[in-house]
C-alpha cells in the first residue's frame, strides 16, 4: 500500500523501507510476487475515499526491492481512473515487472503474467471480488479489474493448465479485519484448486488469515499488510494501522514441476519506518492464531460471531483508546452524545 502520505509533494515509503534481511529473502528467491495496491495521479479521481495514490518515485523502488510480478486486481488500481492505471502499467512494463489482474477490457484483465524459471512455467492471474469495493470491473469493451467470478476463473485455470505447469490465482477478497475467511471463500479457494490451480494467494482484509494445504494445492486466504503506509483523507483525517494490522508474513513456497513441495511463513512487522522480519514473536503468534482459526473449521455461526466482533465491538473498543479519543473533533463528540441519549445529531 504505497500511499504517498499526507504531503503529496513528498513521497511516502516504497521499496527502500524493506530491511536487509527481507531483501536477502527476496534475492534468494527465484520469483517474488505481491499485490500492488495503489495507483498514480491523474487528472481526476473516484469520489469515494480512502484513495491510495502513490508517486512515480515510489513505484520505481519496486524494481530495486526485487519484485518480479504484481497483481493489480484490487479496489484501488482505478482510484485515478484509466489515466492512473495506465501510468502504473507503463511504469511496471518499463521496469520489466510483470503484472496481471487489470486491463482496458475483460480479456486484457484476465491475461496472465507468464513466468518461466528453471524449466517450470507459471501463470499468475489476479481477480477482485465484487465485495472488495473496486470502483471499476472490466467488461467486454470497458476497463477495470478482473472480476472474481468463479465460473470464469475456473475456466481460465483449466485453459492455462493446458499450457503451463502451475497456475497461481491472487484473489482480492474477504471482509476487512476478519481473522479468518468466510465459508464461501473457502469453497471458492477449493474450487480453484480443483480446477487446477497450485496456489491461491489472497489479500484485502488487512490482517493475516490462515494457510492450508488442500488436495496438494496451497491456499493463503490473506497475507496481511506488508508495507502499510498511512493514507490521507481530504478532510485531514489519516487512515493508520494498529499493531495487529502491521503483522504479516512472507509466504515462501518451493515449487517443483509436480506441485508444491514445501512452504514456510516468515513473520514480518511494519514498524512505521522499516518493514522487517519480526524477531519479537508477535507476528509469529498472529500467524499461529490465524492458522489455528482455520484448522478448527470455519462455520457460518463462527463467522457471524466474528462479524459482530469486527463491526460492533471493535469500533467501540478502538475509540476507547486515549490516542483515538484525543483525535475526536468537538462536533463528532456532540453527535455521539446526542445519539447515545436517543436524540438526533
Amino acid at each position: 500500500m504505497l500511499a504517498a502520505g499526507t504531503n503529496r509533494e513528498k513521497p511516502g515509503r516504497g521499496g527502500e523501507a524493506l530491511s536487509e534481511d527481507i531483501r536477502r529473502v527476496f534475492s534468494d528467491s527465484d520469483i517474488v510476487f505481491a499485490n500492488l495496491e495503489c495507483t498514480l495521479p491523474g487528472s481526476d479521481t473516484v469520489s469515494s475515499e480512502p484513495r491510495l495514490i502513490s508517486t512515480l518515485s515510489q513505484i520505481k523502488t519496486l524494481s530495486s526491492a526485487g519484485l518480479d510480478v504484481v497483481s493489480l486486481a484490487n479496489n484501488h488500481t482505478f482510484d485515478s481512473l484509466d489515466e492512473g492505471f495506465h501510468r502504473v502499467r507503463d511504469a511496471l512494463t518499463e521496469m520489466n515487472i510483470k503484472w496481471c489482474g487489470a486491463g482496458d477490457n475483460i480479456k486484457d484483465a484476465f491475461n496472465p503474467a507468464m513466468v518461466s524459471m528453471k524449466g517450470i512455467t507459471l501463470a499468475f492471474i489476479g481477480v477482485a471480488d465484487k465485495t472488495s469495493g473496486a470502483s471499476r470491473f472490466a467488461g467486454p469493451i470497458s476497463s477495470g479489474v478482473a472480476p472474481n467470478d468463479p465460473g470464469i476463473v475456473c475456466r481460465k485455470i483449466k485453459e492455462l493448465r493446458r499450457e503451463v505447469d502451475h497456475v497461481i490465482v491472487a484473489p482480492h477478497w474477504g471482509d476487512e479485519r476478519f481473522r479468518f475467511p468466510s465459508p464461501h471463500q473457502i469453497r471458492q479457494a477449493h474450487a480453484y484448486i480443483d480446477a487446477g490451480a497450485s496456489l491461491v494467494l489472497g489479500h484485502h482484509p488487512h490482517v493475516l488469515q490462515g494457510v492450508e494445504i488442500y488436495r496438494g494445492g496451497l491456499v493463503a486466504y490473506s497475507l496481511g499488510n506488508f508495507i502499510s503506509n498511512p493514507v490521507p483523507f481530504t478532510n485531514g483525517d489519516i487512515l493508520t494501522f494498529n499493531r495487529f494490522e502491521r503483522a504479516s508474513c512472507i509466504l515462501l513456497a518451493d515449487i517443483a514441476k509436480s506441485g508444491v513441495d514445501h512452504f514456510r511463513q516468515i513473520p514480518v512487522f511494519d514498524g512505521g519506518h522499516k518493514v522487517q522480519i519480526d524477531l519479537s514473536g508477535w507476528a509469529d503468534r498472529c500467524i499461529g492464531k490465524a492458522n489455528h482459526f482455520l484448522a478448527r473449521g470455519v462455520t457460518h455461526q463462527l463467522y457471524a460471531i466474528e462479524s459482530f466482533r469486527v463491526r460492533k465491538i471493535k469500533p467501540i473498543v478502538d475509540h476507547l483508546r486515549w490516542d483515538k479519543l484525543k483525535e475526536l473533533r468537538q462536533e463528532n463528540l456532540v453527535s455521539a452524545l446526542q445519539l447515545w441519549i436517543g436524540g438526533k445529531p
